[in-house]
């Protein structure tokens, strides 16, 4: 009896590239939903809020597409 089968490992990559893939849309569609361009507004003016809401952001989205995929 294997410890890892190769099905399991397969479907694992599988809902892996396909969770960063939805959390890389949904960062990409709040990207086009805000009036400026967030990565300007948080290197170059330093805006710690923004900062802040878009990390809430990307953990909010990837703890949603984690408990969809388990």
């Amino acid at each position: 009896m294997e410890l890892i089968s190769i099905k399991h490992l397969a479907a694992a990559l599988i809902y892996s590239v396909l969770g960063i893939l939805i959390l890389v849309v949904a960062f990409w569609i709040m990207e086009r939903l805000t009036p400026e361009n967030l990565f300007k507004e948080i290197i170059e003016k330093r805006n710690n809020a923004l900062a802040i809401v878009a990390g809430a952001f990307i953990l909010a989205i990837a703890i949603i597409v984690a408990s969809a995929i388990h």
